[in-house]
């Protein structure tokens, strides 16, 4: 990928976001980092000092305006929409606040900051926009239904704007991985050995690689690079898809 890009990223203080940013950043791209948490993007920026750090609320449509608008003519040809939270739960007792933020963070929040983007990549008749989803796109799990509700909804968003933006150099993807063993997927572990009654090596075995044929945990490199390609000049009409990397989880 020769060419360098002015790269946004959200949920970029931690795992897969911040396995992101570091190799977008070592790799000379313009990259503005940006989380909920500004204590962790501070700690993010004396690493990496070359970054812009933005803080603001995905679930706050006056924060996302704001925030985009600081940037002024430094907005973003390329945005990858990382950015989520988990919550396991039955429905039954699901705590609906918890439900409307998980909808209001992975699929809002990414929606309204995608719609802010928009008009400088036509501008400039370029954009790339890349959407972290999940295996839970395609396919559902018990106790998740907001976040699986989130991600499916997320695959068909993705699919619309590629249609509305087929007119201009602007695509719209969405990698699908299993589980990538991050601190979210570590409190997913440790909250469905609670719900299920198992130990944590069980829910491993048992209920996150299970259903995978080889049974691997995705790494942060596989996403790293199947994010780069979709960047590439390779992939210029590769739009509205999903980009499956789920250890053969769909193909049963």
């Amino acid at each position: 990928m020769a060419s360098k890009h002015r790269i946004l990223i959200t949920g970029a203080a931690s795992g897969i976001g911040l396995a992101l940013t570091q190799h977008f950043a070592a790799a000379g791209h313009r990259v503005v980092a940006c989380d909920l948490q500004q204590a962790a993007l501070d700690s993010l920026q004396k690493d990496l000092p070359s970054v812009r750090t933005l803080a603001f609320d995905l679930s706050d449509a006056g924060q996302i305006e704001a925030a985009f608008s600081s940037l002024r003519d430094d907005a973003p040809d390329v945005l990858i929409n990382n950015a989520g939270l988990q919550h396991v739960s039955p429905l039954e007792e699901f705590p609906p606040e918890k439900w409307q933020l998980l909808i209001a963070v992975m699929l809002t929040g990414t929606a309204l900051l995608t719609r802010v983007a928009l008009p400088s990549m036509r501008r400039n008749n370029f954009g790339r926009i890349v959407n972290i989803g999940s295996i839970h796109g395609l396919v559902a799990s018990p106790f998740k239904s907001a976040y699986v509700a989130a991600k499916h909804g997320l695959v068909g968003f993705s699919k619309t704007v590629a249609l509305e933006t087929s007119d201009a150099d602007i695509t719209i993807n969405t990698v699908c991985p299993g589980y990538v063993k991050t601190p979210l997927v570590d409190a997913q572990i440790a909250s469905l050995a609670r719900t299920h009654h198992m130990t944590e090596q069980e829910v491993v075995e048992e209920i996150m690689l299970k259903p995978m044929p080889k049974r691997q945990f995705i790494t942060t490199d596989e996403l790293i690079g199947t994010v780069e390609f979709l960047l590439s000049p390779a992939a210029r009409n590769i739009t509205g898809q999903c980009l499956v990397l789920d250890g053969g989880w769909t193909a049963q």
